[in-house]
């Protein structure tokens, strides 16, 4: 009895061990296009999508990447119409550190202006779809003044501050003319850091460059034409471009970064963008990013 105990036992743990070697070696399959479970020189693609409100995550993706002596190029796949300048500009300087020991690409999808540009003009290379729509290099603040419709409803703000501009940008008044020029102010020399980012990158003299960074937006292949983009071509074709580059062989393995799926992280994620769009709303925050969607 004992000894059939044993063998019903050992018999448990085989199929148990089939199962998890089975399990692995599925995960293994199904992750070989991704380059998961591969060896070999990779190529690593980090995806910035949607608006800039955090850089964190993406920085981290990019550090880990960097530290990976198997990944020899990185791919910033860029879909989006930019966001807060603080993030922009973290990402980018990021982008320049790690172009200092590998090569760093930009693949632009549907839309890669303004804060998206401002990533992307770090980079080594750029390539974009003839219908991508980029550029937009200037910066935006808005506020809103809510004075006369509080008056036809009968309320009144009240403002206590401790220091005369402090409550510049209230909804509850008009600025002034002071005000407006301080703002102002600000605002120019955030876009002259953009335009000195871009010339930098682009290896282009500012004069040859301000006619264009004035908040237009433009195609991919205007953009070529303009020196601001340096190829036309999709994610494959920037694939293949960093594959010659770090001189690959043959069809590279791609590395994609993992996802995160906890609901936690999901309801983080969604709520620390909502409150900092919700701040760029109300106009305390700077932004490189277009003023109205592009579909």
């Amino acid at each position: 009895m004992k000894r059939k105990r044993v063998w019903v036992g050992l018999g448990v743990i085989v199929v148990l061990l089939i199962f998890f070697f089975g399990v692995l070696l599925f995960i293994g399959k199904g992750s070989q296009k991704k380059g998961a479970f591969s060896f070999g020189d990779k190529i690593a693609i980090v995806e910035i999508k949607g608006v800039i409100a955090q850089s964190a995550e993406i920085i981290e993706e990019m550090r880990q990447y960097g530290e990976d002596e198997t990944v020899k190029a990185i791919i910033l796949r860029i879909d989006s119409p930019g966001g807060g300048v603080g993030p922009s500009q973290e990402i980018h300087r990021e982008v320049l550190k790690l172009k200092a020991r590998k090569k760093v690409l930009s693949s632009m999808g549907s839309v890669a202006a303004s804060g998206g540009y401002y990533v992307a003009c770090a980079s080594d290379l750029i390539v974009a779809n003839p219908g991508t729509i980029t550029g937009s290099i200037g910066v935006v603040m808005e506020f809103t003044n809510l004075e006369e419709l509080l008056k036809k409803i009968g309320v009144k703000g009240v403002i206590l501050k401790g220091g005369e501009h402090k409550d510049i940008g209230s909804p509850f008044r008009e600025m002034t003319s002071g005000e407006k020029k301080i703002m102002q102010d600000v605002i120019d020399n955030v876009h002259q850091q953009f335009i000195k980012a871009v010339a930098e990158g682009r290896k282009m003299e500012q004069s040859r460059l301000i006619p264009v960074a004035d908040g237009r937006i433009f195609t991919g292949e205007q953009a070529k034409q303009f020196g601001l983009v340096d190829e036309m071509g999709n994610l494959e074709d920037t694939v293949d471009l960093a594959a010659k580059m770090v001189n690959i062989e043959g069809r590279p393995t791609v590395v994609y970064p993992k996802k995160k799926f906890t609901l936690w992280e999901i309801l983080a994620k969604e709520m620390a963008s909502t409150f900092v769009e919700t701040l760029s709303e109300k106009g305390f925050q700077l932004n490189y990013r277009l003023a109205s969607p592009v579909d």
